[in-house]
């Protein structure tokens, strides 16, 4: 009988998830019918409910290992944190750029270490999300070399 309580609350936890997926996503392209759906960060703003929601959604996934879900949760902690580098309080909906990159590099990282169909099966957006990952990262290095990013972070989750 403990079964039922716990088969609510995640059908609760996941309606929670699929609205805060829902109003983030509403969010960022309100944001950009207002201020230029032509902003050069457009399609990767539009990745930060999509990787928001495959975190949460690998978290809960058996397949992950709990050291994999670990580092999940930390990229979660860091995309509801009103305090990051780009903090969107401030900047609004642009400011999920430095969360999508950080999920984009960690989501590569656990693609290295879980099968990829793990991840797969977890995606919520459009796309291919194993190139939506390699797309984000890729941008985020050439930025790099570009030095419009000042400086390099070197995550180790060991």
């Amino acid at each position: 009988m403990p079964e039922k309580p716990i088969k609510n609350e995640i059908q609760v936890s996941d309606s929670k998830q699929k609205d805060f997926y829902e109003k983030l996503r509403s969010k960022i392209q309100t944001w950009l019918d207002e201020n230029g759906v032509e902003n050069k960060h457009a399609g990767y703003l539009l990745l930060a409910p999509d990787f928001f929601y495959l975190l949460v959604k690998l978290v809960r996934d058996e397949r992950v290992p709990k050291k994999e879900k670990v580092k999940l949760a930390a990229v979660i902690t860091y995309f509801i944190s009103p305090i990051d580098l780009m903090p969107e309080f401030i900047l609004g909906p642009i400011g999920f750029i430095d969360d999508v990159a950080l999920a984009a590099f960690v989501l590569n990282g656990l693609l290295n270490r879980i099968d990829t169909e793990i991840v797969i099966d977890n995606w919520p957006g459009e796309g291919n999300v194993l190139e939506e990952i390699q797309k984000v990262i890729k941008k985020c290095v050439a930025a790099v070399k570009r030095r419009e990013i000042p400086y390099q972070v070197h995550l180790s989750f060991k």
